[in-house]
């Protein structure tokens, strides 16, 4: 048989594997084909979903079962012998892959990407495949190993029997920490966006330090009880009885593994500081988990847990690395090692993609002045000045403002779900507690049949922070509206969230990406694929802030007597003694015990002046011009004119896979369909928005194929079928008739089963698949 005729598969059984397989590679323990590494970006439609193409490598090859140190793209005979390799470094890149070969069966391309060979690529033949002790030979060389720290290199993960092992960017993240502990580095940061997986992470990490002995005593930090036992019952459950979790300001030093609250180890009196009943030396490593928080601060008493325990190897974790001029986790830590950012989640389908709907009220932006002398709701003189949008439940409550909200809220919540899980952040608890109320109002029998439908969920509210854990567990259905203010932005692992409200003043990237973060899991088996902020505050223009989403830049602002350039960090010159004091949190919050002064102004109107909704775009970025605009930009960069577009849709054998293609590339078709009108198909929405042609309904081209007595040639049953189909698509779509699965539902069940319909009326699946083309033939003729 000709190579030429052979497909990309079975140039890999026959000629790649066995090159492999020769070269001294197990199958079993060091080769794996066809993997996936990426779950596919999530494309939207309405109530819909779908995934774009997940990346899959044609073959990984393994040092050790957490060791991949080679990539193997293959191709058909018919292409070059390097025709994969550009695919392949993209691959290599991502997963963080010195070795990367291409192949069409001739024999291979290899390209070199430690820098360390005399030619980057060079040729190979089939014989001449690299050995596994070459490759690790030259991966010890460039990582700069020594044979002494192999055994911790090599240490496995942590596997419970299930299969779960990390996700690429999560093995990238731990081979990343340990190889650079090996190598002597003591301060390590970790980037790793909210819902990513932090925590399993750090526990992988923790573990082959364990196992291997490397780090025998280890704390773990954080600065919320929440995550401290959710970390303990989940993630580091494997540790069992070598763990122990610090209460009651006890030291018990027979354990291995600590978990711990900053708060429970630290304390304003001497004895209160009981992580000064351990030795300074006593633990080998410390994580602190959240370390944006407060660590990085140089006067803050969590840093006095780390300047106690400075011999240890510390590993700060966050997915907001905390750069300003009072506090720099790079400054500590130095260069995050390894960055997994939100959009990469996004683009890889492991977080959810959002929607923003950008509300404006009309007195947040024009702005509202009292009458002379005008007193407020509790008698109370209202200072004569301007208050806009920053002094809205801040210095001044409009009580039908609030209502307004709510029933904005409401209005969102009937329209999409009023059972998904929602979450509106507010200025202070005050705000959260007068939020409640009108949500209850608005909502008055939903919060009838159960008086948790709308719950207050602050640091000063006993019962409100018991609901905690069933708001943040898919199986629990209440409380199913969370009004709150700082407690919930963070450490709070909402799965099932669909809907974030921002009613509060966000100056801060840091707490925005956290508040963010709230909505970016995936949960499949409850439905959870994206999310919607409504913002009414403007916040979410700091989507538009550089800073968003991108590298933590640190900022350095010297004094007279210090460098003109930022000290090198841990390794390099010592940083000030003293740095100026943090800021203090805005007054009225939930660390606040002394709200501030409000005026209160029971009849004044608000209106809404402007709704709009933008959509996050495949290149990260909230789309803020024209759908319309958008779309037909989106569109030529496919498609240069109508014909190419009709041509590529008439040859597709079947159109999902263009509304696909289309749909990964950017157009987002819900939001389309929503704009210029539900009743069009992908075909006319494409046709009228991106080249200007009217566009037809689906009824509309139903009823011309039923004018042109298209059905005469098929017997009576057949064209009862295909007539049914026409009215699936006028009233679902293209993609409806397309998928087999229809035959099984009303009215197609009332001719016999699929299999009947396919066999006894079309006379096989290839005629019926035929008909079904035909059909598409005669809708878009």
């Amino acid at each position: 048989m000709p190579k030429k005729t052979l497909s990309e598969r079975d140039i890999c059984t026959k000629f790649v594997t066995p090159a492999v397989l020769s070269s001294g590679w197990d199958l079993h323990t060091q080769i794996r084909e066809e993997v996936t590494f990426t779950a596919g970006r999530i494309i939207v439609r309405g109530k819909l979903h779908s995934r774009g193409k997940s990346k899959r490598a044609d073959y990984l090859l393994y040092h050790k079962p957490n060791q991949p140190i080679a990539v193997i793209e293959a191709k058909d005979n018919s292409h070059s012998l390097g025709d994969g390799m550009q695919q392949a470094l993209d691959y290599a890149e991502i997963l963080d892959l010195p070795f990367v070969f291409s192949t069409n069966g001739d024999g291979f391309l290899f390209h070199d990407r430690t820098g360390l060979s005399e030619q980057v690529e060079r040729q190979l033949s089939l014989d001449q495949f690299p050995s596994p002790e070459e490759l690790w030979q030259r991966y010890r060389h460039w990582k700069g190993f020594a044979p002494e720290i192999e055994d911790v290199v090599e240490q496995p993960y942590y596997s419970d029997g299930s299969g779960k092992e990390p996700r690429y960017y999560q093995r990238v993240a731990i081979n990343r920490t340990i190889e650079t502990i090996a190598r002597g580095q003591n301060r390590i940061l970790l980037v790793m966006a909210t819902g990513t997986g932090k925590t399993y992470t750090a526990f992988q990490i923790i573990w082959r330090l364990w196992k291997s002995r490397r780090k025998k005593r280890i704390l773990f930090l954080a600065d919320r009880n929440i995550l401290v036992d959710q970390t303990k019952t989940n993630d580091f459950k494997p540790f069992g009885q070598a763990m122990t979790k610090i209460e009651k300001r006890q030291a018990d030093k027979s354990y291995e593994i600590y978990l711990s609250l900053y708060q429970a180890v630290t304390g304003t009196e001497e004895e209160k500081n009981i992580y000064k009943q351990f030795s300074p030396d006593f633990f080998d490593l410390v994580v602190i988990d959240e370390c944006h928080r407060g660590s990085a601060a140089e006067d803050s008493a969590w840093r006095e847990i780390l300047d106690y325990f400075s011999s240890a190897t510390h590993i700060g974790l966050t997915a907001t690395p905390k750069e300003t001029k009072d506090v720099s986790n790079i400054h500590y830590f130095g260069e995050p090692i390894y960055t997994y950012s939100l959009r990469q989640g996004i683009e890889d389908g492991f977080l959810a993609p959002y929607k923003v709907v950008r509300i404006d009220l009309d007195k947040d932006l024009q702005g509202w002045r009292p009458e002379a002398g005008q007193l407020d709701k509790n008698g109370n003189l209202i200072p004569d000045r301007i208050y806009n949008i920053k002094d809205m439940d801040r210095e001044l409550v409009m009580e039908l403002r609030t209502r307004l909200v709510a029933r904005k809220i409401t209005a969102f919540l009937t329209a999409t779900n009023r059972f998904d899980k929602s979450i509106v952040f507010c200025e202070d608890i005050d705000h959260a507690e007068r939020m409640r109320q009108e949500l209850v109002n608005a909502n008055k029998d939903l919060a009838a049949e159960n008086s948790k439908y709308v719950m207050k969920i602050t640091g000063d509210d006993a019962l409100g922070k018991m609901e905690l854990d069933n708001f943040i567990d898919p199986e629990s259905r209440y409380p199913v509206i969370a009004t709150t203010s700082r407690l919930m932005n963070t450490g709070v692992d909402a799965q099932t969230c669909k809907l974030i409200v921002l009613d509060q003043t966000i100056n801060s990237m840091t707490v925005f990406k956290q508040i963010i973060g709230r909505g970016t899991r995936i949960n499949e088996d409850y439905g959870k694929f994206y999310f919607t902020i409504i913002d009414f505050k403007k916040a979410t223009e700091l989507f538009a802030d550089p800073d968003f989403d991108g590298d933590p830049v640190q900022i350095y602002e010297p004094g007279p007597e210090d460098p003109p350039v930022p000290p090198d960090g841990p390794d390099g010159e010592d940083p000030p003694d003293v740095l100026p004091e943090p800021p203090k949190p805005p007054p009225g919050g939930e660390d606040d015990p002394e709200p501030r002064k409000k005026y209160v102004v029971a009849d004044v109107p608000f209106y809404v002046v402007a709704e709009r909704i933008q959509y996050y775009g495949p290149d990260g970025k909230l789309i803020t011009e024209s759908l319309k605009d958008y779309t037909k930009k989106t569109v030529a960069k496919e498609f240069k004119t109508l014909r190419d577009f009709i041509r590529h849709w008439d040859d597709a054998e079947k159109k999902q896979v263009v509304i696909d293609e289309l749909a990964e590339h950017g157009v987002l078709w819900e939001a389309l369909a929503d704009e210029i009108g539900k009743d069009f198909g992908p075909f006319d929405l494409i046709c009228h928005v991106a080249f200007d042609q009217p566009p037809l309904t689906r009824r509309e081209r139903a009823e011309n194929v039923r004018k042109r007595n298209y059905f005469a040639k098929y017997g009576e049953q057949a064209r009862a079928v295909l007539d049914a189909l026409l009215d699936k698509y006028a009233d679902e779509g293209v993609e409806n008739i397309e998928d087999p699965r229809v035959l099984r539902i009303n009215p197609f069940d009332r001719f016999g089963t699929p299999i009947e319909i396919v066999n006894d009326y079309f006379g096989g699946r290839k005629k019926y698949e035929q008909a079904i083309r035909e059909l598409e033939n005669e809708l878009y003729g």
